[in-house]
């Protein structure tokens, strides 16, 4: 028997958003498939705070659709089953943290316990109990994740999540959002420190100029923006040793790095056979496939409009 094949919990079917004349979004189309970890990453406007926002039922789009659970973001219904952690935090004044997270608790129909948020979100008994006004930026943030997982979402949407987290508070952020992915919930984040995407997401969509220019997983962006490099020690002169590479076909760079010699190729097989040819001691070798940050650097070098 075959599986029957499950409704995209999140999808946008050629979608455009206008700001007067600029096109913030240009006939974007993608799905989100439930249980999955996605990055939308771009440099600021590219888009992709303007795709979440029409995800979210903030803004309309301009032309095409934008679908949650097969309906309209602003569908009752759909709104039981996300939630969001966005760059703005604003709180309740004369409400204490544990009041706020249970205000937001009472409008979902199958939330979690208050003990359940504190842990996921790493709230301390003492900061339920802090006035929210008196909090610092890093528990406002805390209780920000706090509410947006309080009503138990199935699809929960986080915008620049770990900006104002110590590394101890961001460690402790992803491993729970990876806990919330194993037990089902799918992830879509933005985040302009790309090796949260590289390390955390199963999938990215990398926007430019309002249109999705990359989309796949980190390894395979990565295979397709950036080149392979090999690097070694070698007790010979560098000078030398550029020069023989320089000679190499494929090779279209080499430059020396704390002590490493490191060769830019494609086909890295061909640049260690000519230093072993030429009777080169070479050691402590290293091939890298190449960085987000580098396929990042390479697709968005034009920045172009932004909205």
């Amino acid at each position: 028997m075959t599986n029957p094949i499950q409704e995209p919990i999140a999808e946008l079917r050629q979608v455009t958003k206008m700001f007067g004349s600029k096109k913030a979004v240009n006939q974007v189309s993608f799905t989100i498939e439930k249980g999955s970890i996605t990055a939308i990453l771009g440099p600021n406007g590219a888009g992709k705070s303007t795709a979440i926002s029409m995800m979210l039922g903030l803004k309309d789009a301009s032309q095409g659709e934008v679908l949650l659970f097969g309906r309209s973001p602003k569908d009752l219904k759909v709104r039981e089953k996300i939630g969001a952690m966005l760059q703005e935090v604003s709180v309740m004044d004369g409400l204490r943290t544990r009041e706020i997270i249970n205000l937001i608790r009472g409008y979902y129909p199958n939330p979690l316990t208050l003990n359940e948020i504190a842990s996921l979100s790493g709230l301390t008994a003492e900061e339920l109990n802090k006035w929210a006004v008196k909090m610092s930026g890093g528990q406002k943030r805390k209780l920000s994740f706090a509410l947006a997982i309080a009503g138990n979402p199935e699809l929960l949407f986080f915008d620049e999540p770990t900006v104002g987290l110590d590394t101890s508070a961001r460690r402790l952020f992803w491993q729970t959002v990876r806990k919330l992915a194993d037990q089902g919930k799918t992830i879509l984040f933005t985040t302009h420190y790309l090796q949260e995407a590289d390390d955390m997401a199963d999938r990215i969509l990398l926007f430019h100029q309002g249109q999705v220019a990359a989309d796949g997983t980190p390894e395979a962006i990565k295979a397709k923006l950036t080149r392979r490099s090999v690097s070694f020690i070698v007790d010979a002169d560098h000078q030398q040793v550029k020069e023989l590479l320089h000679e190499v076909p494929g090779v279209t760079d080499v430059y020396e790095h704390n002590g490493r010699l490191n060769a830019v190729t494609d086909d890295t097989d061909t640049a260690l056979a000519a230093l072993f040819r030429a009777g080169l001691a070479v050691r402590d070798i290293r091939i890298d496939q190449g960085s987000l940050d580098e396929a990042f650097d390479q697709l968005t070098m034009d920045q172009g409009e932004a909205v």
